[in-house]
């Protein structure tokens, strides 16, 4: 595939060898760091142009599942990614040292780096939810890059990218210097003589601002190295959203090509969580039981939509939704459904009126009104982003849609201590709702590690049954394992690294001595 203009029909299906070796320079690629501002002009094969993306793509996977698991940007999140691009794909921890000859290798990754992300522009601009899932797995990568480079290569990284962004003076670091150990508990005297400060216009980091992390003076926010990833992530996710925009109007171009389609839907199929599938559990589910399956496996978001619908026998629209097709993909039958609620609402507006305005939704639910559509149960990711509740409303995510002094009464409604209680407000304070359901789940089972990430309801429940039943919870393979498994090329799965190229750094900070002959024992052995 060549990237760069639109040759003809004949010499695209002729030119199908990459370059590998040719023009590459450092003037190509002047900082391992990128913007992505211009796409690759070299010519690539097929079988490489596939090769590039699926390196990426598992590391944007890796990226996604490890933010369910682990906090974002804390220590066992990084320890985590970098012992990950460590044993398969070392030049993503490659940092550029301003000043010395970049090797061959080195240039290769930057090239392959280049490659990839254009080539899964075009996999995730189909769509706002694929885009949207690109754009933040690859904002993730590049703060995690960005963080690792040191102040000249930030320097050189800025200037070449023409971000004009230049460091306080030592004079103005000194006349500041008490206001500057403001900013956070760790800046003493040293910190602050160590530390780079950028002073930009406030408006630039009204986050900032609003967060009280920078010194304010005559209208611009002094901003230190660590918080100035705030700035320079902003120009990278408006830079990529506005090209992915401008990449999906493209798409009808590449409709002709019948080699590139089937691998880039490869690709975007497995960005987003795999549905569910309903029938997994169809009739294995009594609705005589659910009053008890809802205390003991029913995630917290299904518990309250449970406990609401006794209570007050009604649930609005999207309550409806979330709960009846949860209650589906449990392995509850039409007919159960059809009973269940007809019960419980039937006391709230009587029999008739269920039957004439609520029985047609449920049958519609389960594929046998209108199109016919099997609807699949939402995923976590649909609950916290879609249809927030209202007042009045009993549907969303309690972790993202209640505020913690709510979110503590519930808790302890349901006898949790207050030790897990506070883990799990902290979290929901850090917005990482997903994991805060993982500790609830982890409380509620007498667990210490769930071994598996909360990415839906219905997984969350057929792990707790698994609990129940004395086995252990994550191991048979999740949808997304299969799904992954079915797309993998076989001659694609990442090179083992070498046996006598081992980490003698306990801490993964690899130096650049160790990284160079990983890359370079790489490289030979894709060739």
């Amino acid at each position: 595939m060549q990237f760069g203009g639109t040759p003809k029909q004949g010499i695209r299906r002729r030119n199908r060898q990459l370059m590998l070796n040719s023009e590459l320079s450092v003037e190509s690629y002047p900082h391992g760091l990128m913007m992505y501002n211009d796409p690759p002009t070299m010519n690539i094969s097929l079988q490489d142009f596939e090769l590039f993306a699926f390196e990426r793509v598992k590391v944007l996977h890796y990226l996604d599942s490890l933010a369910i698991s682990v906090v974002k940007n804390s220590a066992a999140y990084k320890d985590k990614l970098t012992e990950f691009l460590r044993k398969n794909y070392p030049g993503f921890l490659k940092t550029t040292v301003v000043g010395t000859e970049v090797s061959g290798a080195e240039l290769e990754w930057r090239k392959r780096d280049h490659v990839s992300h254009f080539i899964l522009r075009l996999a995730y601009c189909r769509s706002e939810e694929l885009r949207r899932w690109f754009l933040e797995k690859e904002l993730d990568l590049f703060k995690f890059r960005f963080l690792r480079e040191g102040n000249s290569s930030i320097q050189e990284f800025l200037q070449i990218n023409k971000l004009f962004y230049t460091p306080i003076s030592e004079k103005e670091k000194t006349r500041f210097a008490s206001s500057l150990s403001k900013i956070s508990i760790e800046m003493n005297e040293a910190a602050i003589e160590k530390s780079c400060y950028y002073r930009v216009p406030f408006e630039e980091v009204l986050n900032l601002v609003s967060n009280r992390r920078v010194f304010l003076f005559e209208g611009d926010a002094f901003v230190p190295q660590k918080e100035f990833l705030s700035i320079v992530s902003t120009q990278f996710r408006e830079h990529l959203s506005k090209a992915l925009t401008l990449t999906a109007r493209s798409l009808p171009h590449l409709e002709e090509d019948d080699r590139l389609l089937p691998i880039l839907r490869s690709f975007n199929q497995n960005a987003l969580s795999t549905a569910y599938d309903p029938k997994r559990n169809e009739g294995n589910v009594s609705i005589s039981d659910l009053d008890e399956l809802s205390s003991v496996s029913y995630p917290l978001c299904m518990r309250e939509l449970h406990r609401s619908l006794k209570d007050s026998h009604h649930l609005r629209h999207w309550g409806r939704m979330q709960y009846g097709l949860f209650l589906k993909g449990i392995g509850v039958t039409l007919e159960d459904s059809l009973k269940f609620w007809r019960q419980e609402m039937g006391k709230g507006i009587g029999i008739d009126k269920f039957d004439k305005e609520h029985a047609y939704n449920i049958r519609h639910n389960y594929g046998k009104e209108g199109k016919r559509t099997n609807y699949t149960p939402y995923s976590c990711m649909t609950i916290i982003t879609k249809n927030p509740p209202a007042a009045q409303d009993h549907h969303g995510c309690p972790f993202k849609h209640t505020s913690p002094d709510l979110l503590r009464q519930k808790l302890r409604s349901y006898k949790a201590s207050s030790d897990v209680i506070e883990q799990i407000v902290e979290l929901v304070k850090g917005q990482h709702f997903q994991i805060a359901c993982q500790k609830y789940f982890e409380a509620t089972h007498k667990v210490e590690d769930a071994s598996f990430q909360v990415t839906h309801p219905n997984h969350y429940f057929d792990e707790s049954q698994r609990i129940l039943r004395g086995e252990q919870p994550g191991r048979s393979k999740s949808s997304r394992e299969i799904a992954d498994a079915a797309f993998t090329p076989a001659w694609s799965v990442p090179l083992p690294k070498s046996e006598n190229v081992v980490s003698q750094n306990p801490k993964n900070d690899l130096d650049d001595t160790e990284l160079d002959q990983m890359l370079l024992e790489y490289s030979e052995q894709i060739k």
